[in-house]
Order: structure tokens, then sequence, then C-alpha cells
């Protein structure tokens, strides 16, 4: 017995695009997580990561689609987020998040079409534009939604990194063989 993904679909052209991706870029603060950062009595920054993204990142990496990290700050619990993931790109502490980004598609000899980034503010919007899949999250600038190609149901910090994988891997045919491995375990 197969079981059929139940996901909001999104358009075909969305779909054309994502079909497209072995890059996919993340923003940390209100993508990853919901945008609060605790200071704790020490001063130490504490971050709170979704677990479900964890799972959809895990999915890219698997099927071969590299995933990317790109963000203005420095943190150690995203270090070790990073690590725990497996996540091969990790940039912190960007001043030119574009350059950055830039320079990620030249390293892996993609184009910006094969690439997609998910952003919430508007220091992301220049990486948004030239990419091939421009995603969001419904908790971002509004801004932004007149940019991207795509916004999650869910917020950021609360699964929508996990909607953004698997409509990558949906629209590549990845997604229902991973799915039937664990319904079938």
């Amino acid at each position: 017995m197969t079981h059929a993904v139940s996901f909001r679909m999104p358009s075909d052209a969305v779909l054309a695009r994502a079909a497209r991706i072995r890059l996919l870029g993340l923003d940390v603060d209100g993508v990853l997580t919901d945008g609060t950062v605790w200071y704790g009595p020490d001063g130490e920054t504490l971050k709170p990561f979704n677990i479900l993204d964890g799972l959809g990142i895990r999915m890219l990496l698997e099927s071969g689609i590299t995933v990317a990290i790109v963000t203005a700050r420095r943190s150690a619990p995203l270090e070790r987020r990073a690590r725990d993931l497996g996540i091969p790109q990790l940039h912190m502490g960007t001043k030119n998040k574009l350059e950055v980004w830039q320079g990620l598609q030249r390293e892996l000899a993609l184009t910006p079409e094969q690439s997609a980034f998910m952003g919430d503010d508007l220091i992301d919007l220049k990486v948004l534009k030239r990419s091939g899949l421009a995603l969001t999250v419904p908790n971002g600038h509004p801004l932004l939604a007149q940019h991207c190609h795509w916004c999650s149901e869910r917020p950021g910090g609360g699964g929508a990194v996990r909607e953004a994988c698997e409509l990558v891997l949906h629209a590549q045919g990845l997604l229902q063989p991973l799915l039937e491995q664990y319904l079938h375990a």
C-alpha cells in the first residue's frame, strides 16, 4: 500500500523551479528559528530549533542536495546544530550575504537557477532575487512576499524549512520513496 503525500500543492511554475534545485540556502533568525534570541545569565546566546526542520534537511542531504546556512550572526548553538545535522556549508558572521551566496554557486559549479534560498527579512532580498527558487515564511517582512516564488504555511522556527525541503524533494520525485521507507520500517 502506498501513501500519498499531503501538503498544499504549489503551482506548476514553482514545481518546475524546485525540480532544478541542487543547493538550498537558509537564513537562520526567522527561518530556522522564530527570530527570538535568548541570552543566558552569563551572556550566552540560546536558540530554539525545530526538529521537523532537521529531518527535512537530512532528507535533502541524503538525496544529494547541498544545504548551506548563510547568516549575519555568529552563534555557538547554530554551529552545534549544523554539525549535528551534517550541514556542509555554514557561513556565519556574513556581512555580504550575496557575495557569499554567489561564491557558493561558483564553488559548487551551479547556476542561480539550480539554487534556492529561504529568507525572511530585507537583508535576504538580494540573495532571493538571485536564486532560481526564492522562498520565504509567512512571518517574514511583507516586501519579501512580492519577490518570492513560494511562501511556507508554517512560520519560521515552526517547520517552515521542512516544508521547503519537502517541496524540493516532491518536485524531484524523491519525497514519496523517502516517506515509504518510514512506512515500511
